[in-house]
């Protein structure tokens, strides 16, 4: 038997090697496939398609493809905003392309001034006589913002649009961390770093309730401002104000309501909604079957128009999403890769750069490596550096744009939050009701400190907020040199408050209002370049072919489910919250060093994308588990 057990083991192993062996070709093969450079897109005659299944983001992150091999559901789809814009633009400009559509079927929403720049994209289409259709289900503020600017607006009869405004509520567990008994030790400047304040009360100071109430008033009055120049007919006074009574009307039928307020033009279902495409733009040449058009997808389009690349090169290098320590990303700010980025970009010939940001800020060491890089990189290839906001620069978001000699950002633009904190949470009430307590010898003060367990020494406690303290000086010293302002000018306005655009620019936090487009032609304008003298080149490399490969596999499958209505809708919503207090718990568990983070800057991607990774077994699981059984 012992030997039958030895050949048995053997037998495994080999088996074992033999799958491992035949997955690791299969990796290559895949590798090599991926790498190969691809032939440009056709584009045929008809529409062009954007299915946005997903959120708009400023910078997609790059999955791991073994996360996506072993996950049973799709990640979520996320699409760059200057990818779509440019897209439109072109649709606008290409014969071969007669009408736009839009299916937001399973769109989640983006950040308000990717909209407003893609709303703008769309209005050029119309402008070139082409008609933009759009396609939703149960549409809510981003959707229905987007959908504004189409000639034509549909939704299923069973759907909707939905205006909610920004805001809400934010998990507060000052009296859960009492119950416990843990000690949430937080050490911050600024009264309206608002950060730390789940964590310590119940519902937001007055100081962050008026800037809450500050930003997401300017946030609210962007979106109304631009809709109703998308939608000038549409009752927005009616759906915002009595929305209850809105609905009533139609005895509970949203889709009728909506159509009845001017937010969609026509009810129908996704093929009614093709056919009337196929009327516009032809049915397909490759499909028969009902509801099927004519139509090129924004990737091939894409494809089929490369970026010009003669004259001189304007650099951007992108900081989207959380900036932290190491080398994650893109898609969240790793400090060591951004860095990285910039250390490698020395030897290329750049006659400017661009710093794109749209970030809440983070860590504030990898904020200050950032900036220091990028203060190195310009004065040793002596050329303009010019910071472009997005959606966020706020906290280590603007701590990063401070080299540049000028800053722009849009009215939607939350920036500021110039402020520090750290949170630790330490337990020793919690481990005093069962008995446990701490003793020992000390040979200084700080002896056994940090110790999470038994408590901080007062020493300790006094010294953490000094260097905090320490931290938000270096912090308001670096904005008012930069700013050229005086230090207690930028003391007044600091604080830790966030900031809407309009706003932000009356205290010379930015320079000008204007979008990508604009800083960077302000870029090649103080380069002393002329218009067609220059081409934009991305300081970061291309997306990873493999992970979309995955995520695109896995997408296929997950096609059918991709729409949402009211209820789905409302059990999104409801999986979002819960993935918040899960990183809310983490966050507070795990937060490394000093953060220069605007926690309470509106980010409406960050809950979704959030959720994108999913520990569920996926179809490479299965296969595995079939031969290793």
């Amino acid at each position: 038997m012992a030997f039958a057990r030895k050949v048995w083991k053997l037998l495994v192993a080999l088996k074992d090697g033999l799958v491992l062996l035949f997955m690791l070709l299969f990796f290559v093969a895949l590798y090599a496939v991926l790498s190969a450079r691809p032939g440009p897109g056709i584009v045929r005659e008809g529409a062009l398609l954007i299915d946005l299944d997903g959120v708009i983001v400023e910078e997609p992150s790059v999955p791991d493809p073994l996360s996506l091999l072993i996950s049973q559901e799709a990640p979520v789809g996320e699409y760059r905003a200057r990818d779509v814009v440019r897209a439109l633009r072109l649709a606008a400009d290409d014969k071969r392309i007669k009408a736009v559509v839009l299916d937001l079927s399973g769109f989640l929403g983006g950040g308000h001034v990717h909209l407003a720049e893609i709303g703008d994209a769309i209005d050029a289409v119309r402008a070139a006589d082409k008609p933009v259709l759009a396609y939703g289900l149960a549409m809510l503020d981003d959707g229905v913002l987007l959908a504004g600017h189409a000639s034509e607006v549909w939704t299923d009869p069973n759907g909707g649009a939905f205006i909610a405004g920004p805001g809400g509520n934010s998990l507060y567990y000052g009296r859960l961390l009492d119950n416990l008994k843990v000690e949430a030790r937080v050490y911050r400047v600024g009264t309206f770093k608002s950060a730390v304040e789940p964590y310590i009360l119940n519902e937001p100071s007055p100081a962050s309730r008026e800037a809450y109430e500050a930003v997401y008033g300017a946030l609210w009055e962007a979106w109304q401002t631009d809709y109703r120049k998308a939608r000038p007919k549409a009752d927005l006074d009616l759906v915002t104000g009595d929305p209850v009574g809105w609905v009533e009307t139609t005895g509970g039928d949203t889709a009728l309501a909506g159509k009845n307020a001017g937010l969609i033009d026509r009810l129908g279902t996704p093929t009614q909604f093709g056919e009337r495409v196929a009327e516009i733009v032809g049915e397909s040449p490759f499909e028969k079957s009902a509801g099927t058009f004519a139509h090129t997808d924004m990737r091939t389009l894409l494809g089929a128009h490369p970026e010009t690349k003669s004259g001189k090169a304007i650099g951007v290098v992108t900081i989207a999403g959380t900036i932290i320590d190491g080398d994650a990303g893109p898609g969240t700010a790793g400090g060591a890769r951004i860095v990285d980025l910039l250390n490698k970009a020395d030897d290329r010939d750049l006659a400017a750069l661009v710093v794109r940001i749209d970030s809440p800020g983070g860590s504030l060491m990898a904020s200050e490596h950032i900036r220091v890089a990028i203060e190195r990189f310009k004065a040793e290839k002596d050329i303009p550096v010019v910071a472009s906001m997005a959606n966020l620069g706020a906290s280590g978001g603007y701590w990063v744009a401070t080299p540049a000699q000028a800053i722009f950002a849009e009215p939607g633009t939350i920036t500021g939050s110039i402020g520090v904190f750290s949170v630790i949470p330490t337990f020793e009430h919690a481990l005093a009701d069962f008995g446990v307590t701490g003793a020992g010898v000390k040979t200084t003060p700080l002896s056994g400190q940090p110790d999470i367990l038994t408590g901080f020494s007062p020493e300790l406690d006094r010294m953490m907020q000094l260097s905090i303290e320490s931290n938000y000086d270096e912090f308001v010293t670096i904005v008012s040199k930069s700013r050229k302002l005086e230090k207690n000018t930028a003391e007044s306005w600091a604080e830790g408050r966030p900031w809407a655009g309009g706003d932000a620019r009356q205290l010379k936090l930015v320079d000008r209002f204007g979008d990508f487009d604009d800083a960077i032609a302000y870029a090649a304008e103080q380069a002393g370049l002329e218009e067609g003298d220059w081409h934009v080149e991305d300081i970061g490399g291309q997306p990873d072919a493999l992970g979309s490969l995955l995520r695109g596999f896995q997408r296929e499958e997950a096609q059918a489910s991709a729409g949402y209505d009211l209820a789905g809708l409302a059990a999104l919503r409801q999986e979002a919250m819960l993935r918040r207090a899960a990183h809310d718990l983490q966050n507070v568990m795990a937060m490394r060093g000093v953060q220069a983070l605007c926690l309470e800057c509106p980010n409406p991607v960050a809950a979704v994308r959030s959720g994108a990774e999913s520990p569920q077994r996926g179809w490479i699981a299965t296969v595995a588990e079939i031969f290793l059984r």
